[in-house]
C-alpha cells in the first residue's frame, strides 16, 4: 500500500494535480493520505457520509484520464451529483436504500477531468436548509468551532474541504448552498450562471433553473479551473449553452477599474449583524484603494418579492421530491417518511395553486430584467453573504411546540391552514434572515461568489458575496484573484 504523502494539505488542486503530472508524487499517496485525513478528522465533524476507499484505491492504480486533476481526490455531495452504483441517499432515509443506476453529467465531466472519487459528504433533507443538520446522518460541524452549523446545504463539502480533507469538493447552490457554506467555512464558493454546468440527465433542469452545481474551493484559480472542466453544453439541460471559457486564464488578466454597488441593508428588512456590515465597509475601502469606483446602492427589486418567490418555488419542488418519492418506496408516502418540516413543506407545495406559481416565476424574471438594467451601470454588486455568523449546532431546529404544531396540522393535511397559522412564515422568516442576500442571484440566473475575506470580532470567517451579469463570471474570478493577492486567505485555517 502506498505511504501518505506527508505535504498534501499543503497544495490546492491544481498544486496536487502538477506534482502527478511531474511524478512527484503518486496519485495513490493522494488517495491515501486524503482516506488518512478522513479517518482523522471526520469523526469529530461528521462531513463525510459515505466512503469509497477500495474503489478510489483501484481507481489510483489504474489509467486515469489525462485531465487538468489527474489523481486529486474529491468528495461529491450526497444529492443529485449521482456516481453509478453508490447511494444517493438526499440526506434522507427514505432514500436510504436506492442505489444510482448511473453517472450524473456533473461526474463524468469530474472523471473525465481525472479526479478521484473518495466518498459523499452530508447534506439537509433533500438539500432545502441553510444548515446540515439531517435527521437521518446527524449534524455537520464547522472545522473553525465544533458548536457551530458549517452552513448548507452543502456543508458536508465546505466543512472537509476547510479542515483539508480534500483540497475541493462538490456543491450545488438552489439559494445560497454554495456561498453561504463557503462564507461560514472560510472558502470560495461560486454559483455559475445558470446552464453553465450541467444537471442531468436525471433532470433537465433542477428547482426550476434556480440551483447550479459547482464546487468548493480554497483558492480561486481551482474553482476557475475546474469551471473550465465543467461548462459545456449538457444535451437535454433546459438551460445549458455552449460558451468560451478560458477561466483559468481570466485570473491572470487585471479586473481594470470596476463600478462596484455595495449594500449592506437586508432586502427582506431584518437585522444585519455589525461584523457582517464592518467587513462590506472595510471591503469597500480596500476595493477603493485598488482603484475601483465604489458607490452604496441596494439592486433595484423587491427583496420581499424575491423571498415569497423563492419560498414558493420550495413548496413546489419539495411537494415533487415526495410524489417521485413514491416511486421508490413503491407505495404512497406518508408522513413518517420524512422529516416533519420536509412533510409541511410538500404539504404547502401541493396547496399552492398553478396560477400562484406561475406569478411568483415571473418575478423571477422581473428581478433578472431589472437586474440586467443595473448591469449597465455597475459591473459587481457587492454584499454580506450572509446577514449573520454561522448558527450554533440545533439553534435553528423548530422548537418543540412548533413541531408538534406541524405534526398534527401534517397528518390532518390541513395545508391552507397552516399558511394562515403563520407558523411556516415563522419558519421561513427565522431561516431566510440569517441569509437573505443568496436568493436573488439563483432566481435571476446571475454569477454570484462568496469570497472569504470577512471574519467576526471572535475570527470566525465571513463571506462577502459579489454578484455580476449573466455569463460574467470572468468579472469576477478577475476580480477574486485581484483580492486574494490584495488580502490572503488559502493559508487561514
Amino acid at each position: 500500500m502506498s505511504r501518505p504523502f506527508s505535504e498534501y494539505t499543503y497544495y490546492d488542486a491544481i498544486g496536487l494535480a502538477e506534482l502527478v503530472r511531474k511524478k512527484s508524487v503518486h496519485p495513490s499517496e493522494l488517495v491515501e493520505s486524503a482516506i488518512e485525513r478522513i479517518e482523522s478528522i471526520n469523526p469529530g465533524l461528521n462531513a463525510v457520509i459515505s466512503r469509497f476507499y477500495d474503489e478510489a484505491r483501484k481507481t489510483a492504480k489504474s489509467k486515469l484520464p489525462e485531465g487538468p486533476f489527474r489523481g486529486v481526490p474529491t468528495l461529491v455531495k450526497d444529492l443529485i451529483h449521482a456516481i453509478e452504483g453508490a447511494p444517493l441517499t438526499s440526506g434522507s432515509k427514505a432514500f436510504r436504500n436506492y442505489i444510482s443506476p448511473q453517472d450524473s453529467e456533473f461526474v463524468k465531466r469530474l472523471r473525465n477531468a481525472g479526479t478521484i472519487f473518495l466518498g459523499q459528504t452530508n447534506t439537509p433533507e433533500f438539500a432545502l436548509m441553510g444548515i446540515t443538520e439531517p435527521k437521518f446522518h446527524g449534524p455537520t460541524r464547522n472545522p473553525w468551532n465544533l458548536e457551530r452549523t458549517p452552513g448548507g446545504s452543502s456543508g458536508g463539502a465546505a466543512a472537509a474541504v476547510a479542515s483539508g480533507m480534500v483540497p475541493v469538493a462538490t456543491g450545488s447552490d438552489g439559494g445560497g448552498s454554495i456561498r453561504i457554506p463557503a462564507a461560514y467555512c472560510g472558502l470560495y464558493g461560486l454559483k455559475p450562471t445558470r446552464g453553465r454546468t450541467p444537471v442531468g440527465p436525471y433532470v433537465g433542469r433542477y428547482w426550476q433553473g434556480a440551483s447550479v452545481d459547482h464546487v468548493l474551493t480554497r483558492t480561486v484559480r481551482d474553482s476557475a479551473a475546474f469551471l473550465d472542466a465543467l461548462s459545456g453544453i449538457e444535451s437535454g439541460g433546459a438551460f445549458s449553452f455552449d460558451a468560451k471559457t478560458g477561466y483559468l486564464s481570466e485570473i491572470k488578466k487585471p479586473p481594470g477599474k470596476l463600478r462596484i454597488a455595495f449594500s449592506t441593508q437586508s432586502p427582506i428588512g431584518t437585522p444585519v449583524h455589525p461584523d457582517c456590515i464592518e467587513s462590506v465597509l472595510h471591503t469597500a475601502k480596500l476595493l477603493h484603494s485598488l482603484g475601483h469606483k465604489v458607490e452604496e446602492k441596494e439592486a433595484p427589486v423587491d427583496g420581499k418579492a424575491i423571498g415569497r418567490a423563492f419560498i414558493t418555488m420550495y413548496f413546489g419542488e419539495v411537494a415533487a421530491q415526495i410524489k417521485n418519492l413514491e416511486a421508490i418506496l413503491g407505495r404512497k408516502a406518508r408522513m413518517g417518511d420524512v422529516e416533519s418540516v420536509s412533510w409541511i413543506l410538500g404539504l404547502l407545495g401541493r396547496t399552492v395553486s398553478a396560477g400562484e406559481f406561475v406569478l411568483n416565476l415571473q418575478e423571477w424574471d422581473k428581478a433578472a430584467i431589472a437586474m440586467e438594467t443595473f448591469h449597465e451601470t455597475y459591473d459587481v454588486y457587492l454584499t454580506p453573504t450572509t446577514a449573520m455568523p454561522p448558527a450554533k449546532i440545533g439553534e435553528l431546529e423548530p422548537k418543540v411546540g412548533e413541531t408538534i404544531a406541524m405534526q398534527i396540522v401534517g397528518r390532518l393535511g390541513l395545508g391552507r391552514m397552516l399558511l394562515a397559522s403563520g407558523l411556516v412564515d415563522q419558519l421561513v422568516e427565522q431561516s431566510l434572515s440569517r441569509t437573505p442576500f443568496t436568493q436573488l442571484a439563483n432566481l435571476t440566473g446571475q454569477p454570484s461568489v462568496s469570497i472569504p475575506i470577512g471574519q467576526t470580532a471572535d475570527q470566525l470567517p465571513l463571506g462577502l458575496q459579489f454578484t455580476a451579469a449573466k455569463r460574467r463570471e470572468d468579472i469576477l474570478f478577475r476580480l477574486s484573484a485581484q483580492l486574494e493577492k490584495a488580502a490572503p486567505w488559502s493559508n487561514h485555517k
